[in-house]
Formats: structure tokens, sequence, C-alpha cells
């Protein structure tokens, strides 16, 4: 299994607009889901994300986060929308 603040990273190295829209990500593993949660927050935008284990997996592997992907564009939206 992967450490979060690897996962973390490889998050914020695959979609860089995180950091540039100022958006505060947490990775957390929920035991009780056997998934990884993504959560990211910027003012009264928040986004929660559940990343299955093979997922988390594609996303080291520099494959695939398409879901996660679509929502953080989405968020990323959102917040830029907020800002003219």
């Amino acid at each position: 299994m992967h450490d979060k603040q690897e996962l973390c990273n490889k998050i914020v190295e695959m979609y860089p607009e995180i950091g540039q829209c100022e958006i505060d990500i947490m990775v957390d593993w929920n035991d009780s889901k056997n998934v990884w949660v993504v959560d990211l927050k910027k003012d009264n935008h928040e986004l929660q994300h559940y990343l299955e284990k093979p997922d988390a997996d594609n996303c080291m592997d520099n494959k695939q986060c398409v879901s996660l992907g679509l929502e953080i564009a989405q968020l990323v939206k959102n917040v830029k929308g907020e800002q003219y």
C-alpha cells in the first residue's frame, strides 16, 4: 500500500492546478470503506473523492486518475469562477 504523502504528492504533480489555485489537499486511508479519501478545499468549495486502491495504484504508476482528474477540473473551474 502507498504512503498517504506519496499519493498526495503524486496527485499534486499530476494536477498542478491544485497548487495554482491554492487548493488545500488532504489524503487519508479509510479502513472501513477500504478506499483513499482525497479531500480538496478552497474557501467554501469542498470536494471529497473516494479513490479505490487499484485507481490509486494507477495514479502512482502515472497511468490514470481519470475520475479524480474530472472532479479536480470541476472544482478548479468553480474556484476560478468565483475569483472574477
